[in-house]
């Protein structure tokens, strides 16, 4: 009897043999392929040998799932399948690629009757697994072909709907896991730089910061993030006993996704200071061997002797302010975004979307979205009544905690940001008017004023 497959996997490493447990899973049988398969035992979905039976081993139109590296892994898998495919094929690509490459794949796959769709997965290898945020785009008459498969295997939220939702054509769907993944090293760094002050600057132990981060978990700061800080650091090392976070190197790496989000928001205009903060901590944390040399004729930061307690406190308030900010940077890139490329973006789904499954599902997305739905055009997260109300009450614990982290020299880059921004945002006049004034001096770039129309020249050295 000839099985009927649902779509092909291209790729199984953890993440692809993980989907293809989750297709299995919800009832859509998937077929596999690997160019060198490192399968464990129990992995009990059908591998072929070769693309040819691969590609024929699924009813026309088909399906291809790619779980390939990002960058030319993507188009050598593309060119490998192509001749085996027919007109109205569907290939898609699940792994993290570059928005713009997404755009050109669905121009240059269309001239040949191809469809394709470029889909954003969060969540790691237990999303994929159980469910993850799922965030598709690409070919809009591929939708229909997957929409039922793709919200089967989705992570459900609280009230039971499934986190995927179609983002728009070309490059929508790569372009918002690529700002959702902005957030996330905002919000991770967010977090890194509140346990330094507290561990590092305060002297508070890892077990104590465990309860301290499990404690936030059950109020507004609730989130995964916050969650796994908790069982991070009370994990102990079983071969020395110590705390397992502390024998950890220092040094953070990246896959680009978080630093082309700081590249587009340069493209677009639009400031992402939060973001911006979270890569460069993570260039800076690769300089150990520098950094260990400057530590030694610079010196080191002091410890702090005030009320821990209170510090706490307060750190749970800043820590809940950067958040909405890193949110709110976020999300404005994403307009910017939907406008200058015509996506058409509906921030309330995009938010909704990332309720579960994803790496930053948090108790604030469900007010993120609330605040979208009422106001679809709402120009910053901060103008929101909740949110502005949740900045506001919290300002004070905030300028305390990052003046405590000045006084101590401890960094928290991105912490600092989230309140110059904040302060920035809300100034009706900033020093700009000077910056105009230098540029037209030194390179007559002219000026407009603030009491008359048009544009000006001042010959400043007469």
């Amino acid at each position: 009897m000839t099985t009927n497959y649902a779509l092909g996997i291209l790729g199984l490493g953890v993440m692809g043999r993980s989907l293809a447990q989750n297709f299995t899973r919800n009832g859509f049988l998937p077929i596999g392929y690997d160019v060198a398969p490192k399968l464990p035992a129990d992995f009990e979905v059908k591998v072929t040998n070769s693309l040819e039976e691969l590609v024929h081993a699924l009813t026309p139109p088909r399906t291809l799932f790619l779980m390939v590296p990002a960058g030319a892994p993507v188009d050598t898998a593309i060119a490998s399948l192509k001749p085996y495919l027919s007109r109205g094929d569907l290939i898609i690509d699940g792994g993290n690629s570059f928005f713009m490459d997404t755009e050109r794949r669905v121009k240059e796959l269309a001239q040949e009757g191809l469809l394709f769709i470029g889909t954003g997965v969060s969540g790691g290898e237990s999303g994929a697994l159980w469910g993850p945020s799922l965030m598709p785009g690409g070919s809009a008459e591929a939708w229909p072909m997957v929409q039922k498969m793709f919200e089967s295997i989705a992570a459900k939220a609280d009230d039971g709907e499934p986190c995927v939702g179609w983002m728009g054509s070309g490059g929508a769907g790569h372009y918002v896991k690529m700002v959702h993944n902005g957030i996330e090293y905002g919000d991770m760094q967010l977090i890194a730089e509140i346990y330094d002050l507290l561990h590092r600057g305060a002297g508070i132990s890892n077990q104590e910061l465990a309860k301290i981060f499990t404690r936030w978990n059950e109020g507004v700061l609730r989130s995964y993030l916050i969650e796994i800080t908790a069982q991070i650091l009370e994990r102990m090392d079983e071969e020395t006993g110590q705390p397992l976070v502390d024998l950890i190197l220092d040094e953070a790496a990246q896959k680009g996704t978080g630093k082309w989000a700081s590249q587009n928001s340069f493209d677009l205009g639009i400031a992402i200071p939060t973001i911006n903060s979270a890569v460069e901590s993570r260039m800076i944390s690769a300089l150990k061997s520098e950094r260990i040399a400057a530590a030694k004729v610079l010196g080191k930061t002091d410890t702090f002797s005030g009320d821990r307690q209170h510090l706490v406190a307060a750190a749970e308030q800043a820590l809940y302010a950067s958040k909405i900010i890193s949110y709110a940077q976020g999300l404005q890139l994403l307009a910017a975004a939907s406008q200058e490329y015509h996506w058409n973006l509906e921030l309330s789904q995009i938010v909704r979307v990332w309720r579960a499954g994803c790496i930053i599902r948090a108790a604030l997305l469900s007010d993120i979205t609330a605040a979208y739905v009422a106001n679809p055009a709402l120009p910053n997260l901060l103008l929101d009544k909740a949110f502005k109300e949740a900045v506001l009450t919290r300002q004070a614990a905030w300028r305390e905690v990052i003046q405590t982290a000045v006084g101590l020299g401890i960094p928290m880059l991105a912490t600092n940001a989230s309140l110059a921004y904040f302060d920035a945002y809300r100034s009706e006049r900033l020093p700009a008017n000077l910056t105009q004034a230098q540029r037209d001096y030194f390179g007559a770039h002219t000026y407009r004023r603030i009491d008359r129309e048009g544009t000006f020249h001042t010959r400043w050295e007469d």
